[in-house]
């Protein structure tokens, strides 16, 4: 005996409406004042069945189903309209994501959420109340030892990128097991880092917030703030006071200029070679 093809766990309006109402009730606990989640419901379910038509323009006409025509016909390609305006898991998430995104944007809670912690680089950046600027004297990274740019370069897993737009460095130190090699010059510190394996250093500023450099794909901090070094265990040790900074990713690297103005750092970033 052949089975249904209407199976109640394949029919599309049913599992669109499970998402209408997934929907509605995320709306209601994140108390969106506007625009109302139903309205967006109804505007994702609208937009899945739209990609599902072959016009683009919603449900098709089912050939084969006017007057006089083959039953079973009709209902193979009915059969075959629900399958494709079933919305896959994959088109499901997506359109929760962008309804997310538009429900934590409406709202005060969700702007900040969005808007106080920004990672980059293997650096984490709060914007919001950070109190008054750390005092005392800085404190070197955990194991910080004195070297060549040789051996630097020797000791650590990541390659070492010196700007070709300033002399050789007065000084190269490498710290933490290698985690970190720093470079110096007066007035001027790099610090160099794999900035794909986490959170390196954690920055407290006030506004405003960091400006956006797209010509090196980076961001620029032009107010001293509080910075603080995160070991591999993830503590942040104590903070200390940093000057403007430019912060960059080059391949897998994250660097993070400290001491010159905007426009002589993004000269020196772009000749990192």
């Amino acid at each position: 005996m052949s089975s249904s093809p209407d199976r109640p766990d394949d029919r599309p309006d049913e599992r669109l409406a499970d998402l209408e109402a997934d929907l509605l009730a995320l709306g209601e606990s994140l108390a969106v004042p506007a625009p109302p989640p139903s309205g967006v419901a109804r505007a994702v379910r609208a937009r899945l069945e739209r990609e599902a038509s072959p016009d683009g323009r919603g449900r098709e006409a089912v050939p084969g189903s006017g007057p006089g025509a083959d039953p079973g016909r009709a209902d193979r390609n009915r059969w075959g309209i629900l399958r494709r305006l079933r919305p896959s898991p994959r088109r499901v998430a997506a359109g929760v994501a962008v309804v997310l995104a538009v429900l934590l944007g409406a709202t005060p809670q969700g702007r900040a959420a969005v808007a106080s912690v920004l990672r980059f680089a293997g650096v984490e950046i709060h914007v919001g109340e950070p109190g008054p600027l750390p005092t005392g004297v800085p404190r070197p990274l955990p194991g910080e030892r004195r070297v060549t740019l040789d051996e630097a370069r020797a000791s650590v897993r990541f390659p070492v990128a010196v700007p070709t737009a300033l002399p050789e460095p007065a000084d190269v130190r490498v710290a933490d097991g290698g985690r970190v090699v720093t470079l110096l010059w007066p007035g001027i510190r790099l610090d160099e880092y794999d900035g794909t394996l986490g959170v390196v250093f954690r920055k407290e500023l006030g506004e405003p917030w960091p400006e956006e450099q797209p010509q090196i794909r980076g961001w620029w901090i032009q107010r001293p703030h509080g910075v603080s070094y995160v070991p591999s265990n993830g503590v942040p040790r104590e903070e200390r006071v940093a000057g403007p900074t430019l912060i960059w990713q080059r391949h897998a690297v994250g660097l993070r200029l400290e001491g010159p103005d905007r426009a002589r750092a993004l000269r020196i970033a772009a000749s990192v070679r």
